[in-house]
């Protein structure tokens, strides 16, 4: 009888990548190996199945369902086998489980009774009374059947069944599933490879709910530990190794993300106590981390697990760089297993900037530099762990993960240079040496895995301590390597923040002329993106690089920029001043200057004209009030300041006879903006794209209620992007403008000796106006001593205009609009320009007919000035002769104005050919004028507007004759219409009786009004009428003198009617009144009521009748339009028969008949009377308008004729077609146009339809 086995899946040091959790991991020095599995029976039986178990017990993954809803997983098993021994079984309160059995295994292949009875049940019940008073519920036993048994058994031995029941009712009464039954297992057979795989399926089910069950109270119980934190006695040493094995298990189980979690925990955790402390929450056990540093050897990431560091922490004595160490070792190990190595590298720059906070909250005494050695020797340390688990592309596509501990690693080690006197242009003290000998002590002795390595951490840490070439050469490649790094990945404000520090190592090693490249570089990034401070830091290193170089110019021009820095104190801003003035008052070479930027010196913030308008007229005084903001600190005394002037002649000048208000007009005040004063225009670049906001918005799942908001740019890569390229033009980048040659004889605007103070200053120009142009300030100067400040170009634009302008006489309305036939305010504007009123001279303006000027008692003239200020009133003298009208003007001095007011009166013309649109009708009077100081005459047109649109008609009644007149009122004034009269002026004896009863007729706008006359006559009623309307106007509520004629003219043609058309329906036969759907008789009955006049021709009776129902309430039968052939005289008449059916019941209106001229096709076309001037009302006429559609005319071609007259469809195509024509209005007379007949339902069913809406 033996025992054996734990079992647990092995750690490596290898990572062999497979599906899933598939990975086998070996720790070498690991303490764990397996998960325990014990074993207890036959020895020699296990001996010979143990390789066939190890090796297939791992190859099927099972499914692992846990706790807590988490996700489940496929995971591999590994067995460790040991012999049972009760000793070894867990005691009370032992938690481990890197140690734990899961499963107890009896073996035996018993086949004998006797043997069964006498010697295994016995020692299957210690077994099981081992375990029961140790609490194990975890077991099986095997019975493993050979034939082998069987021959040396065959006596004796009872059927397999037997053994294997006796033994489930001794032992598995009610766990019947913990017998197994493993037949031949050293047999290649199907029958064995059986019982193989049932044995293995039930091993790695009881294994896996085992290790389940274990781990879930193994958790409860961390769980619990962890919430007596609060309690005294409680050590996190402690917890940290409860919770490390719990990582190892899952590490052992290859869910290193799991595991990686409780390392991940256990760092909160502390970090937390840490802050905690910071904030005066203190913890007993945090006193142990609190003992001074001793050893600053960096991490060690080359072993899987720092057994030294982890026994340290077990025993509490453990440092916190130790802590830290060992923690962070544990994760990268992870990581690495996860093939997430980047992650280490971010993870690794956390660690090492928090410890050093840590170190600095828990108040740990560090020897002074050990903390740049410890971070130094880590960050090589993680830079060389990851360059051994990838190669060369991955390193340099990932160079972003990296980068930073390299810059970090180089900032340490210069760090180190400076503290151990290695970055000077002198050799180390003894002082210095004694600390390189105290900081390369607490490094210890090289670590066994990295002795072999010629690039080790340690061995160039000493190195570049032992000498200043040493030192010089590894620090100018950890930086160069830094910023190539940086450049490749587009970070270049970090590339140039590593070269700025390579630039101050340069400068402490009396290398200025490298060091300035480098701080150049930086200037541009603090420049382009605003950093105030930082500019100003590097300028005056800059300064001092220039100042050592001897470059007096650029040197001058950073002084210039650091005396108006307001981010010094204002003793080195009066410094860097004086630096400038005392270069300025150097009198070697008066031919030699130095040109500055006009921006550093001070800056042009206003500009005033005198006048505000920026226009003068040839001759004028025009001032220029510039304000300028001096940035120095100190009063500055000016020689000269001065602007140069571009003059142009086309662009400004002469205006000739455009308008005055025309001309373009320049700003008096321009604002200058502290971003574009001081060199042009604004780069769009330079003041980056604007901010593209929007809002987001964080809503619970649930119930989609609000739980947080927020603003994102859209746009950042714009905003962000970096412009290396691009020097601001109001900071100018050390660099000096180009001299500017100013061309003696050049229009300027100078003054002398000014003292500028600190702040704004007010200086006053006079600008040249001599010559009519445009004026446009290009460039500003100020002169000190042998320094030029120039401002090449002033933005925005600064013009003035010196004007000569010839005379202008403008008319235009008073108000608008102007009104025909009423008395209208007509203002004469007079731009006087560069001429001179003498007194006499005078305007000359044609009189015409259409546009008399009204006699005015008093007009007066208004002079302004070109402010627009009155200067003057004067009257005028006017003279009207036969022909011209004369205005005396008053004398006027040159560029006034001249302003009067005359009273003109259009005359409507009369007519019907007035135009007649939609709006009032315009009047276009024209005149010419006469000026005194030219000798060409000037055309003045205006337009007045008709008030009135006028429209006539004419209605019939049988043979009784009206005519109708409208008036619209087209106008915003309401009018009073009085003696409203018609006249016809061919024939006397023809009278128009006037049926409107009132003499006075309110018009109000936009209305009309209707005015009727009916007509008789004596003799024969003429067939064409020349009328003449006429009435009285005049606006609302003003005198009867007010009052104005209006005439309108208009011709009726063709008045007589002459024919007359009636129209009866009768019922069906045998019924009193119309039914719905049965057929009606419908007789029409045309009469011709004059006699045949001189010249009609037989040809010129001949009708076409058409009955058409369009509003679908009949329905025409048979043939519904034909031909009539009229007789020659005077009450002759022709009845047309036609088949009826009414549809609906009711009072239907009478089908529509229609009377048409029918032409043959030898006739001339007829000119037709314009409709808009002469439209009969529909109530009165047979004929609403001319003729219907295209398709109404088809139609009636189509259905033939009731006569024997040939039929449009036997035309043939290109053959003259006979036309119809309708008649004239008034011409045909419909008796029955608005007759009605009373249809009756087809049957009495009373049908009551409701609709509901």
């Amino acid at each position: 009888m033996a025992t054996f086995a734990d079992f647990s899946p092995p750690l490596s040091s290898r990572l062999a990548v497979t599906p899933v959790v598939t990975a086998h991991i070996e720790l070498r020095q690991s303490p764990i190996s397996y998960l325990l599995l014990r074993g207890a029976g036959d020895q020699g039986l296990f001996t010979s199945l143990y390789t066939s178990l190890a090796q297939q017990l791992p190859r099927e993954p099972m499914e692992w369902r846990r706790t807590y809803g988490r996700a489940p997983k496929m995971i591999h098993l590994e067995a460790n086998f040991v012999q049972f021994k009760e000793e070894l079984l867990p005691k009370e309160g032992n938690k481990a489980l890197l140690t734990f059995p899961f499963l107890h295994i009896y073996w035996t292949d018993c086949c004998d009774t006797e043997v069964y009875k006498g010697t295994v049940k016995e020692d299957m019940m210690r077994w099981q009374n081992s375990l029961r008073a140790h609490g194990s519920a975890d077991w099986v036993i095997i019975v493993v059947e050979t034939n082998d048994t069987k021959k040396k058994n065959k006596t004796n031995i009872l059927p397999r069944s037997s053994i294997v029941d006796k033994i489930r009712s001794d032992f598995c009464n009610k766990q019947n599933d913990r017998c197994v039954v493993l037949s031949d297992p050293l047999k290649d057979s199907s029958r064995s490879q059986e019982s193989w795989n049932s044995l293995l399926l039930k091993l790695r089910t009881l294994l896996l709910m085992s290790f389940t069950k274990n781990l879930g109270r193994f958790e409860d119980d961390m769980r619990t530990l962890r919430e007596k934190r609060t309690q005294p006695g409680w050590s996190f040493c402690e917890y940290f190794m409860v919770q490390e094995e719990l990582a190892f298990v899952f590490e052992m189980l290859q869910q290193f993300e799991d595991a990686l979690v409780q390392y991940d925990e256990l760092d909160a955790l502390f970090t937390q106590y840490v802050l905690n402390f910071g904030a005066g929450d203190t913890a007993n056990w945090l006193g142990s981390f609190c003992a001074p540093v001793c050893s600053w050897n960096g991490l060690l990431l080359r072993r899987p697990i720092d057994m030294e560091k982890r026994d340290g922490i077990q025993r509490g004595e453990a440092s916190l760089l130790d802590l830290r160490s060992y923690l962070f070792s544990r994760q990268c190990t992870l990581l690495i297993f996860l093939l997430r190595p980047w992650e280490v590298t971010q993870r690794a720059l956390e660690l090492l900037h928090n410890c050093v906070q840590e170190l600095r909250l828990l108040e740990v005494s560090v020897l002074e530099g050990a903390l740049d050695c410890w971070v130094f020797l880590s960050c090589l340390e993680v830079l060389h762990r990851i360059e051994g688990c990838c190669d060369q592309a991955q390193l340099a596509a990932n160079c972003s993960h990296t980068v930073g501990l390299w810059a970090y690693a180089t900032d340490k080690l210069k760090s180190l240079g400076e503290l151990c006197g290695l970055v000077s242009e002198k050799r180390p003290t003894s002082e210095d040496l004694n600390r390189t000998v105290d900081l390369l002590a607490g490094l210890g002795d090289e670590r066994p895995e990295t002795v072999n390595s010629l690039q080790s951490p340690y061995k160039k840490l000493k190195e570049a301590l032992s000498s200043v070439e040493a030192f010089e050469r590894h620090y100018l490649e950890l930086s160069h390597a830094a910023m190539e790094m940086y450049r490749a990945i587009g970070r270049l404000r970090s590339a140039r923040l590593v070269g700025k520090s390579l630039a101050e190592f340069y400068m402490k090693k009396g290398d200025p002329e490298r060091a300035e490249t480098f701080l150049q570089e930086a200037l541009k990034s603090y420049v382009s993106e605003g950093w105030s401070l930082p500019v100003t830091h590097t300028r005056k290193q800059i300064a001092e690089c220039q100042k050592l170089l001897g470059r007096t110019e650029d040197y001058l021009q950073t002084s210039a920029l650091l005396a108006g820095d307001v981010n010094l104190t204002t003793e080195e801003r009066k410094h860097f001043c004086q630096e400038i003035l005392t270069f300025a008052d150097k009198s070697e070479d008066q031919s030699h200057k130095v040109t500055l930027s006009m921006g550093v010196f001070s800056q042009l913030t206003r500009l005033q004209f005198r006048p505000a308008t920026a226009s003068v007229h040839s001759g004028a005084v025009l001032q220029v009030e510039l304000t300028l903001r001096c940035l120095m600190p100190v009063a500055v005394h000016i020689q000269q300041l001065a602007a140069s002037i571009h003059f142009d002649l086309e662009r400004g000048g002469t205006n000739g006879r455009s308008k005055g208000n025309q001309r373009q007009t320049n700003p008096g005040t321009v604002e200058f903006h502290q971003g574009n004063s001081s060199a042009g225009p604004p780069s769009s670049s330079a003041a980056g794209p604007p901010l593209e906001l929007d809002e987001i918005q964080d809503r619970s799942p649930s119930d989609n209620s609000l739980n947080s908001t927020g603003v994102v740019c859209k746009n950042t890569h714009l905003v962000m992007r970096l412009h290396d390229n691009i020097s601001l033009p109001d900071t100018p980048n050390c660099v000096s403008p180009p001299a500017v040659t100013i061309q003696e004889g050049a229009q300027m605007l100078k003054v002398q000796d000014v003292t500028l103070e600190p702040g704004n200053n007010s200086i006053l120009f006079t600008a040249p106006s001599g010559q009519p142009g445009t004026y446009t300030l290009r460039q500003l100067y100020a002169t000190v001593g042998q320094v030029q400040f120039v401002l090449p170009h002033i933005y925005p634009s600064v013009q003035y205009e010196v004007y000569s302008q010839e005379p202008q006489l403008t008319v235009e309305p008073l108000s608008e609009p102007l009104l025909a036939g009423l008395p209208q305010m007509v203002k004469f504007t007079l731009l006087t320009g560069h001429y001179a009123v003498k007194k006499g001279d005078a305007l000359q303006l044609s009189n015409t007919d259409t546009m008399p000027i009204l006699p005015s008692t008093s007009c007066t003239a208004r002079i302004s000035n070109p402010t627009a200020e009155l200067v003057g009133e004067s009257a005028l003298f006017i003279q009207s002769s036969e022909k011209v009208t004369s205005i005396s003007l008053p004398a006027t001095p040159p560029y006034h104005t001249v302003e009067f007011l005359l009273e003109v009166l259009c005359i409507i013309p009369s007519g019907s050919d007035r135009p007649a649109n939609e709006s009032p009708a315009g009047v276009c009077p024209q005149m010419s004028i006469d000026c005194p100081w030219s000798i060409y005459s000037t055309l003045l047109a205006l337009t007045f507007y008709i008030p009135f649109k006028t429209k006539h008609s004419l209605l019939s009644a049988g043979n009784r004759k009206y005519i109708q007149v409208c008036v619209q009122n087209m106008s915003d004034v309401n009018f009073t219409l009085a003696e409203v009269k018609l006249a016809e002026k061919q024939h006397a004896s023809l009278e128009l009786q006037s049926l409107n009863t009132k003499t006075q007729q309110l018009l109000c706008s936009k209305h009309s009004v209707f005015c009727l006359w009916e007509v008789r006559w004596k003799d024969d009623l003429p067939s064409c009428l020349q009328c003449v309307f006429s009435a009285n106007f005049s606006p609302l509520k003003q005198d009867v003198s007010a009052f104005k004629p209006f005439h309108y003219q208009f011709q009726l043609e063709r008045v007589t009617t002459l024919y007359s058309v009636r129209a009866e329906i009768s019922p069906p036969a045998g019924e009193q009144h119309c039914r719905s759907g049965f057929l009606c008789g419908l007789e029409v009955c045309i009469t011709r009521l004059t006699e045949p006049a001189e010249g009609e021709m037989a040809e010129d009776s001949k009708t076409d009748t058409d009955v058409a129902d369009s509003s679908s309430n009949w329905a025409v039968c048979g043939k519904s339009s034909g031909m009539v052939l009229m007789p020659m005289v005077a009450d002759a008449t022709h009845k047309v028969q036609i088949e009826v059916m009414p549809l609906f019941a009711g009072h239907l209106p009478f089908p529509k008949i229609k009377v048409l001229k029918y032409l043959p096709h030898t006739a001339a076309v007829a000119i037709q009377p314009d409709p808009d001037s002469c439209v009969e009302n529909d109530s009165l006429s047979l004929l609403d308008k001319a003729l219907d559609d295209q398709g109404d005319t088809a139609s009636i071609r189509s259905r033939g004729s009731v006569h024997s007259v040939g039929s449009g469809d036997q035309q043939q195509k290109g053959v003259a077609m006979p036309r119809l024509e309708p008649f004239s209005p008034g011409q045909v007379f419909n008796h029955s146009h608005t007759q009605q007949v009373l249809v009756l339902p087809a049957t009495d069913d009373h049908i009551l339809e409701v609709n509901a809406t």
